[in-house]
């Protein structure tokens, strides 16, 4: 987490670590582009848990679009050209390495009719990065924009491991398309939490949290940006994402301003 670190570094952080075998190499990047492979060739292989190695590569970098984004597990399988019972498998496989994790959909005393496919994130942001192929037609901003709600996700994933059972990490989606990145919920408070990388706040941005706080009336709601300004604008708390992860530590309750 940010907080464990001396210096926390987010644009280091959004383009290649936060996994200590990376953060601490003389040469990061190398390190991070070596990550993958090294799961291939040394875990994925010893045990055995995909045969095709080659088709598995294929996969990862088919997965790697789904970070950030809701699983449809047959469109990643057309993707990769396998079998959707083989993707199926293979997403299995990282999540048992830990290099995965899928979050279900907040459903509790639902208002509106919302989505069943979970949400699917690479467990680090970096290693999402390294994965993910580039091109011409690969916007930057959509890259960074999956890297840093990844960034966030991990910090929550982390948070919550940390509390020992008094919160969970959900997402919310609507079946109209409404959607709000995580939601927290459990003994220690309810939270709803957008992500967005840019550095100022439009009122679209804002949208999906009011819907949330309308249905969920004793929810905090915050959105995390890349600018400066603190503010409030009606329910929602708007907050600068480094300063939000680097407060973020499990002997506290999520950080908020004092009102």
């Amino acid at each position: 987490m940010a907080a464990e670190l001396r210096n926390f570094d987010l644009e280091a952080a959004l383009e290649r670590r936060l996994l200590p075998l990376v953060v601490a190499a003389p040469q990061p990047h190398d390190v991070l582009r070596a990550y993958a492979s090294l799961y291939l060739d040394e875990e994925v292989r010893l045990e055995g848990w995909a045969r095709n190695i080659g088709a598995f590569a294929w996969f990862l970098e088919a997965i790697s679009f789904s970070h950030g984004a809701v699983l449809n597990v047959a469109n990643v399988a057309r993707e990769c050209q396998v079998e959707r019972k083989t993707v199926a498998t293979y997403i299995e496989v990282l999540e048992d390495l830990l290099l995965a994790f899928r979050l279900p959909v907040f459903t509790r005393r639902a208002k509106r009719e919302t989505a069943s496919h979970p949400k699917f994130y690479l467990f680090d942001a970096g290693v999402f990065r390294s994965l993910r192929p580039r091109g011409p037609l690969d916007r930057p901003e959509e890259i960074g924009g999956g890297a840093l709600e990844g960034l966030v996700a991990q910090h929550l994933r982390a948070w919550v491991a940390y509390r020992g059972g008094d919160a969970e990490l959900f997402f919310w989606r609507t079946r109209s398309g409404g959607e709000v990145d995580f939601i927290i919920y459990g003994a220690a408070g309810f939270w709803a939490i957008e992500v967005k990388n840019n550095a100022q706040v439009r009122p679209q941005d804002l949208r999906a949290l009011e819907a949330f706080a309308a249905d969920y009336p004793r929810a905090e709601v915050i959105l995390l940006y890349r600018g400066r300004r603190r503010e409030r604008r009606r329910r929602v708390w708007i907050l600068p994402v480094d300063e939000f992860l680097g407060a973020l530590t499990p002997t506290a309750s999520i950080p908020l301003p004092a009102e």
